[in-house]
């Protein structure tokens, strides 16, 4: 027979219909049975770890078909040692089964660092020597000094610090600067927008303290508050330039998007 005969043929057409009809039935055995694998379509919602201690929070991940998995830890006293701070994912959102859910901790005691040599040295020195080994500025105050910008003095609590005292990881320290007469004042920044971790940065960069911090009434929540931003500052940036060293400027957060937008922020 001709191949022209064959492919016109009656068998042909029925092996090729029965080639087609095995092949879509294969498909649709191997979509279903990988739908049946990978749980298509089903997913748990991660349920909320805060405050457990690590067994507890994998038995109700695991009671949920998920797992948990120690990622880091942090010091923090206001929280129970062992304690969950921190989760990824977050709570509430879905995921397929047995997906791993990293944990922070909250560590027993705090982590001690040793602090470098501070003094006889110019402030942005001793400012990266303290980032370097997790410690912060809380303020600073100015002495008369022929020797202007160079730290003579650093305190925690009002107790002088040496090289080599212990500090918890993440505290912070005041420090004593120079300050010759004729270099008394400094660039008075715009703080508005800002977070208040970035306009604390702005003011120790600008030798200057951060003063009150006020929150309005927009601010409800522990989120609110990480989610804040200057939308006022005293003294204000646009009727003063300059101020002393070492002054303190006040400072109101807020979340509502109005005073963030309003003429008077805009303005500053």
């Amino acid at each position: 027979m001709s191949l022209k005969k064959f492919l016109i043929s009656r068998i042909f057409w029925i092996n090729l219909l029965i080639a087609v009809v095995l092949v879509a039935a294969l498909t649709a055995i191997t979509l279903s049975s990988l739908k049946s694998y990978t749980h298509h379509g089903i997913s748990y919602s991660v349920p909320d770890l805060s405050g457990m201690t690590y067994d507890e929070a994998k038995q109700v991940a695991e009671a949920s078909l998920l797992k948990v998995e120690l990622l880091d830890s942090v010091y923090d006293k206001n929280v129970s040692p062992g304690a969950v701070v921190d989760q990824v994912p977050k709570a509430n959102q879905q995921v397929k089964e047995g997906r791993l859910i990293y944990l922070t901790i909250n560590a027993s005691e705090a982590e001690m660092v040793t602090i470098p040599k501070l003094t006889d040295i110019s402030f942005r020195q001793a400012q990266v020597l303290l980032e370097n080994c997790g410690l912060t500025i809380d303020s600073i105050s100015y002495q008369p000094s022929e020797y202007t910008d160079l730290v003579l003095n650093a305190f925690q609590n009002e107790k002088e610090l040496a090289e080599g005292d212990r500090l918890e990881k993440g505290s912070s320290v005041v420090l004593v600067v120079g300050q010759s007469r004729g270099n008394m004042e400094t660039i008075l920044p715009n703080l508005n927008g800002m977070f208040i971790d970035d306009a604390r940065l702005a003011l120790t960069n600008a030798r200057l303290n951060m003063g009150v911090v006020i929150y309005d009434h927009s601010i409800t929540t522990k989120e609110d508050t990480l989610n804040a931003r200057i939308w006022k500052q005293m003294p204000d940036s646009r009727l003063v330039q300059k101020v002393y060293l070492g002054s303190s400027v006040d400072l109101w957060l807020t979340v509502d998007n109005e005073k963030l937008t309003s003429d008077e922020a805009i303005e500053q």
